[in-house]
């Protein structure tokens, strides 16, 4: 038995929080298997005396060995502690450092700004398939922006990268003396130092507690029908607009916003600032939310090339598949299988296709009068990346219809309506397949090799290689006719032909 790969831990160390996240293991899409935050406010106090709070300092070193003990005890086999803005700037940052290292053994990253603006867009990079634009990365000392290209199926991070004093403390601390002043100074910095360039950089990826906190506000006002935030997308005008109402809110007025994490509603006015005058300085088309950012831009960074160019969505489909299904070799089968069902296939419907295949069995051990919806509201939340909101309701359509789930079935909506008529068809016809494929198999690889669909517009055959397998059951042939309704074929046939695995 192979063993089983160590567990991999980062413990960030922010200006206002500090983060432990175990991850399963180092991969193209690792799952966080324990998340924990700590609230020691750091730099609350840096402006006026360029020195860390003698009292957060105890809470964040309790913190940090509290972190180490629990990730040593889970079996971590490397933690990584990156500090950041707060301790790159207070004097008192580097005896801080000192004190990490006496009391976990563990030598800290401090990491400059221009690093990590760096692992920020990376981590943008390992979350978003192929994405292009700008990167912004607001926490409570700075804000990091960096520019992302993907040209191919490995991005990269472009030079141009800054970081700026702009984050949720030190904005705030600006607003609570004056809210005008406050943005005179936001508009400064990013006049100096951000160009405006929106034909280049049409998207503007969100990173960071305050800017997902403020999605989180928006999609609950707007009714985005899934409320996943990562991968959420907006026009940035609505973003911005939303921005603006916020930070010349009353602190009255803050707690009856719909959404908002009750623990960020203190920097949401600064967040909702910068945000603002960032949108309207870049004139951005769109902004895009991810939850990935420094953390796991870090651990993108130790992968190598070849692990890199790996598709996130398949990578993390295939590991949960693999691990939920009776016989994980089915998948590989199926998605040979099916390879041909869609004429004129791209690129990214293919990779839908291929997660959906590996994520064909995850419900197996659900009552059968559930599976479908049960699966379904799954992988609508599953912590899954590589994805956007209509591509996670396409995924959990396809495996809705693999249970036999019905189109119109309520459970869907309001998710199902991010995907137009033609979408849906083709989500239900890979459904009704994997259906199929599964019955007339017996889940076995072998023979669903030796077969093959051929759609036709009048006659959809399922072409069997072996006589002694020849499906004439009633449940096959029901499942059959199923699929030729869903690709509006008139007929149905099951035939034996020479065809061997």
């Amino acid at each position: 038995m192979q063993a089983e790969e160590p567990h991999l831990a980062v413990i960030d160390i922010g200006s206002n929080s500090l983060r432990l996240v175990v991850y399963d293991r180092l991969s193209r899409a690792p799952f966080p298997r324990f998340n924990e935050k700590s609230f020691c406010g750091l730099a609350r106090d840096l402006e006026e005396t360029g020195l860390l709070p003698e009292d957060a300092v105890r809470q964040a070193l309790a913190a940090v060995r509290r972190f180490v003990t629990i990730a040593s005890a889970m079996g971590v086999g490397q933690i990584d502690i990156l500090a950041t803005e707060a301790v790159r700037r207070a004097a008192n940052g580097g005896r801080f450092l000192a004190e990490i290292e006496a009391v976990t053994g563990i030598v800290p990253h401090l990491l400059s700004g221009l690093e990590e603006a760096r692992f920020a867009a990376m981590g943008v990079l390992a979350g978003l398939w192929r994405p292009h634009g700008l990167v912004g990365d607001m926490g409570g000392g700075s804000l990091e922006v960096a520019a992302i290209s993907s040209d191919g199926a490995q991005g990269e991070v472009e030079e141009n990268r800054m970081s700026l004093p702009l984050g949720g403390l030190p904005v705030d601390t600006l607003m609570r003396r004056s809210v005008s002043a406050a943005k005179a100074h936001v508009d400064a910095l990013l006049e100096a130092h951000l160009p405006a360039a929106p034909d280049r950089y049409p998207t503007f990826y969100m990173v960071g507690g305050g800017w997902r906190a403020l999605a989180r506000v928006h999609m609950t006002e707007t009714g985005a029908p899934v409320r996943v935030a990562h991968g959420y997308t907006a026009p940035a005008s609505s973003m911005r607009k939303l921005a603006r109402r916020i930070w010349q809110m009353k602190p009255g007025e803050l707690v009856e916003l719909p959404g908002a994490p009750p623990r960020r509603l203190a920097m949401l006015p600064a967040a909702a600032l910068v945000l603002d005058r960032v949108l309207g300085r870049l004139a951005s088309e769109r902004v895009v939310v991810s939850a990935l950012g420094l953390r796991e831009g870090w651990l993108y960074g130790r992968l190598d090339e070849a692990e890199r160019r790996r598709d996130p969505l398949l990578e993390g489909a295939r590991a949960v598949g693999a691990a939920r299904s009776r016989v994980p070799a089915f998948a590989a089968a199926l998605e040979r299988w099916t390879d041909d069902l869609f004429a004129g296939e791209t690129m990214a419907d293919k990779r839908l296709r291929q997660a959906a295949c590996a994520l064909s069995d995850i419900a197996w051990t659900d009552h059968v009068d559930a599976q479908a919806q049960q699966s379904f509201r799954r992988l609508l939340q599953f912590p899954f990346i590589g994805l956007d909101h209509a591509e996670r309701v396409w995924l959990a359509a396809a495996v809705h219809a693999r249970y036999g789930g019905k189109r119109n079935d309520a459970a869907m909506r309001p998710a199902i309506d991010l995907l137009d008529k033609p979408r849906r068809r083709r989500a239900l016809i890979l459904g009704r397949a994997m259906l199929l494929a599964y019955r007339f198999s017996g889940s076995v690889p072998t023979i669903l090799d030796a077969s093959r669909l051929v759609a036709r517009k009048d006659r959809l055959r399922l072409e069997v290689g072996a006589v002694e397998i020849v499906p004439d059951s009633d449940a096959v042939r029901a499942r059959l006719e199923r699929l030729a309704k869903a690709l509006d074929s008139r007929d149905s046939e099951i035939v034996t032909t020479d065809r061997t695995p």
